[in-house]
């Protein structure tokens, strides 16, 4: 029995060597400890939960925090996972033994210190983005051409704009049915504004496109779907398909050497996959893999709770930042504008994963920030704190 109620508890009970359920004993001085209310934090992995699998034996602890050490294991990154690691910190350089390398004295304890996933921390975009030239202008840093919005949903169009622009290309133009025109022109002062036809030409100047936020009313389908599958398949320019227009999105091959990204939530994906919501969550990594399998090799942002970023072949990237807060509609149509103002700017385009990465995590940053300092925020408060910089960041 806990004598004194702490108001912090450290979990270190079990490491990530349990492979058999818990005695009774241990399950229930667990569950007292998830009843006692304080914070808990979890060293390497929640006690209970098996590091492969993801499953508890028999009861797990619910941490708040997990501080994982060397690297993410498997199973803290599985959705039966979440209710017991809570946030997901990893502290990679701490001393251990590699396992890969070395071969340790049979009393000497070796740990797994790489993964199949890597884990995008703050520590890679110190110097990201990097300063911009003395000379440049803006039309040397990119124009983002974006195609958005429709009746009744004219504020997606417009918070992916903002978005946009606090990626802060050279120049952001943004592409909306003219019966939602002048509301959507009227909430934006610095990007230049058009009603879209189907006969409409994008911009000489464009360098990337986002299309897909709040083309959602009844009819748009109908109008946009070719043009969504010729600009995908045909331009050169980068491609963010996002929102509605994903489900208009043909399978099949995209140019060589295309940048090419799709941005789903589960549900997104499992009607692009032809599959259920539970069939993507329960093997996140599987599906993001065949998204970008059937779409061309596209890189696939697939959203939710550690995000992940990656595509059919190479790595694949697990997001830090982020928090529940995000929930709330409005939220990746920023995110979708965010990514598409950085992919427009010629500086940045040689490295169109480490634009997603810093984006994805940029966008999450903002939201943990402001959930520290503004409780209660909405969607308006995280784009006037989503800026693109160098900016100090408190780790």
């Amino acid at each position: 029995t806990l004598a004194k109620r702490p108001c912090l508890i450290v979990d270190g009970l079990f490491g990530i060597g349990l492979d058999r359920r818990l005695d009774p004993a241990w399950i229930e001085f667990i569950d007292e400890i998830n009843h006692a209310g304080p914070c808990i934090l979890s060293i390497d992995v929640p006690s209970g939960l098996n590091a492969e699998s993801g499953e508890h034996m028999g009861t797990a602890i619910e941490a708040d925090l997990t501080l994982t050490v060397g690297a993410p294991k498997e199973g803290l990154v599985q959705r039966q996972s979440y209710r017991y690691v809570g946030r997901l910190e990893v502290l990679p350089n701490v001393g251990l033994v590699p396992l890969r390398e070395t071969k340790p004295a049979e009393d000497q304890p070796c740990y797994v210190t790489s993964a199949r996933y890597s884990w995008t921390t703050a520590d890679e975009f110190g110097h990201y983005p990097p300063n911009r030239r003395i000379d440049a202008h803006k039309g040397t840093l990119g124009h983002t051409t974006i195609i958005a919005g429709s009746l009744g949903y004219h504020g997606a169009a417009v918070l992916a704009a903002q978005g946009a622009l606090h990626a802060r290309p050279g120049l952001v133009t943004l592409f909306t049915p003219e019966n939602v025109y002048q509301l959507a022109a009227a909430q934006l002062s610095a990007a230049m504004v058009h009603p879209w036809y189907r006969s409409k030409d994008l911009p000489q100047t464009a360098t990337s496109l986002l299309i897909g936020p709040g083309l959602a009313a009844p009819g748009t389908a109908e109008v946009l779907r070719d043009v969504v599958n010729i600009y995908w398949q045909h331009i050169p320019l980068p491609v963010i398909v996002d929102a509605s227009a994903l489900d208009w999105l043909q399978p099949g091959r995209t140019p060589l050497s295309s940048r090419r990204v799709i941005t789903p939530h589960p549900g997104e994906a499992a009607r692009m996959l032809e599959t259920k919501v539970e069939s993507v969550q329960q093997n996140r990594f599987a599906a993001l893999k065949e998204l970008s399998s059937r779409f061309g090799n596209c890189w696939v942002v697939l959203k939710g709770h550690q995000t992940l970023v990656g595509r059919a072949s190479g790595e694949l990237y697990i997001n830090s930042s982020g928090n529940p807060d995000l929930a709330q509609g409005g939220a990746g149509d920023v995110l979708a504008g965010f990514m598409a103002g950085l992919l427009a700017q010629p500086r940045l385009q040689s490295d169109p994963l480490k634009v997603i990465r810093y984006a994805v995590w940029r966008h999450g940053h903002a939201a943990d920030e402001l959930s520290r300092t503004r409780p209660g925020w909405v969607v308006g408060d995280l784009v006037q704190s989503l800026r693109s910089g160098r900016t100090p960041i408190a780790l």
